[in-house]
């Protein structure tokens, strides 16, 4: 390379680094594209359960213990089809079931596991921002230095959004703490004052928006596909001089 490109073009060793993470970083964010959206269709689908049993305990008017058998399903409390859906099933004599008990412990972890990956990526973004503003230096790669810096502010976006996630999910959870979901503890509630399902669909609510964050976070991701093979084929180019 002439002496006048070399002072141009970034150096050997810069390029190497930048195709390194042009080709790692993207398919990091293939996964990250993708994994929310399955994450966000199984909040979907917790939503939906507690709203359908918001919706049966809204309405039913409930009444004693209707079988003295073991692991008898209630009557008034079950909701037409949800056992089968979601595999809740309030039993008589039992307490809060326990796919009730998995459903707030799996939310509880993805809380865990978005927030995590937000801080991880948010940190990322930062010293990102950084290297991104020195190839400023760099004549060679100016005009496209709106697209790597698109990628950066969506990726730091998106950490924004799992952060606010993980604290939609975590008041969701707040809001299921203040039901006891025993069949005893309900009927009394649901034969008097009925804020069960009051909790129920503000829980849900929020598991719905929790859902359409994570869908906005993985289309952010999504987008920057094309700009990092863009990048990544001006870096060969150079590299290739």
């Amino acid at each position: 390379m002439a002496e006048d490109e070399a002072q141009l073009s970034p150096p050997e060793s810069l390029l190497q680094l930048i195709d390194n993470l042009a080709r790692f970083h993207r398919e990091h964010e293939e996964y990250y594209s993708q994994a929310p959206l399955r994450q966000a269709g199984e909040l979907q689908a917790r939503s939906r359960a507690l709203k359908t049993l918001a919706d049966r305990w809204s309405v039913v008017v409930v009444g004693e213990q209707t079988s003295a058998a073991a692991f008898a399903g209630t009557e008034d409390l079950n909701a037409p089809g949800l056992a089968a859906a979601s595999g809740i099933l309030f039993m008589e004599g039992e307490g809060e079931p326990v796919e009730l008990q998995r459903l707030k412990r799996e939310v509880g972890l993805l809380a865990d596991d978005v927030e995590q990956t937000g801080a991880w990526l948010a940190g990322a973004m930062e010293q990102a921002w950084e290297i991104a503003g020195g190839l400023a230096a760099y004549p060679a790669l100016v005009d496209l230095l709106g697209e790597r810096h698109r990628i950066i502010a969506n990726d730091w976006q998106s950490a924004g959004l799992q952060t606010l996630v993980a604290r939609l999910l975590r008041r969701a959870l707040d809001l299921l703490a203040c039901v006891d979901f025993a069949p005893a503890a309900l009927r009394v509630d649901l034969g008097g004052e009925r804020t069960a399902p009051a909790y129920l669909y503000s829980a849900s609510e929020l598991l719905d928006r929790a859902a359409d964050l994570m869908t906005e976070s993985a289309t952010l991701v999504h987008g920057n596909e094309r700009r990092w093979r863009i990048f990544r084929a001006r870096v060969r180019e150079l590299q290739s001089m």
